[in-house]
């Protein structure tokens, strides 16, 4: 039996259910709202310390990280594979996954909580809920500093420090992407694999912040063309976009469009120098 714990807008969340999905596996689901501190409930946190989503249960064995779980899959049900078996293909396939969880990853939650989700945390908390939610984060969570970090980002949007450094690491990898897509149909090679599952969440949440603009009109053109056939796969909505509630992929779009224009300053900013 396998158990999933995950959130709608959770882009680790997304890129193991998509898995699984693609995979052909069957698994019940457990909703954790981060928004609302479900992650913080002393009986979830037995089984992730880090107070994060997802987490799997199989049989009984509990599994985190998500580009651990992903592996692990590919492991126990070899049926149909989504890592490589190529060498090559197999390495460039965990080189994206490695620059996910160093870098991208932190973008990606830097960005999201500086353009949304701090919004959303303010319409849906009181002050003192709020006080809360934050003050229950560990110390080590998506990063060694992330508490202080998530703080700093919902009191100051993009004015708190480092908030620019972040989306240039971002756009740096969507470069790379549109570098890699030149060469191959697929992100490790000419067939959809565990690379283009795993990348597909962090591009899909610029596209719900409503900042596709940061790879249209020929700036990333191979991306584009990339992003067009993900979302033409049979699995993806299913997976990946109808689990988000209505209101926070409102909230998402909402808020991230007010938010493209610093964006596209940071950007525009480093191209100029």
């Amino acid at each position: 039996m396998i158990e999933l714990y995950h959130h709608g807008s959770s882009v680790c969340a997304a890129k193991v259910r998509w898995g699984l999905v693609e995979k052909g596996l069957d698994f019940e689901t457990h909703y954790i709202d981060i928004l609302k501190g479900e992650q913080f409930d002393p009986e979830y946190r037995k089984l992730n310390p880090k107070a994060v989503v997802p987490t799997l249960v199989h049989d009984g064995l509990v599994i985190t990280e998500s580009t651990v779980i992903l592996e692990y899959l590919d492991l126990v049900f070899p049926e149909k594979r989504l890592t490589p078996s190529d060498p090559l293909e197999y390495v460039k396939t965990r080189y994206w996954t490695k620059a996910l969880d160093e870098y991208l990853h932190i973008s990606c939650g830097t960005l999201t909580f500086a353009s949304a989700h701090r919004h959303t945390l303010r319409k849906n908390l009181s002050e003192s809920e709020l006080e809360e939610f934050l003050a229950n984060t560990p110390s080590d969570s998506v990063t060694k500093d992330w508490a202080g970090r998530k703080q700093q980002l919902v009191a100051f949007g993009f004015g708190a420090p480092g908030v620019a450094e972040m989306v240039l690491m971002y756009d740096k990898y969507l470069a790379e992407m549109n570098s890699e897509l030149q060469v191959t149909t697929w992100l490790a090679s000419d067939e959809f694999g565990l690379a283009d599952v795993s990348l597909t969440p962090y591009v899909n949440r610029i596209a719900m912040l409503g900042m596709s603009e940061w790879w249209e009109r020929g700036r990333y053109p191979f991306l584009e063309n990339w992003w067009q056939r993900i979302q033409g796969r049979s699995t993806f909505k299913s997976s990946i976009l109808d689990w988000c509630p209505e209101d926070l992929t409102n909230d998402l779009m909402t808020f991230g469009s007010m938010s493209w224009p610093e964006v596209r300053q940071i950007l525009m900013s480093a191209e100029t120098h």
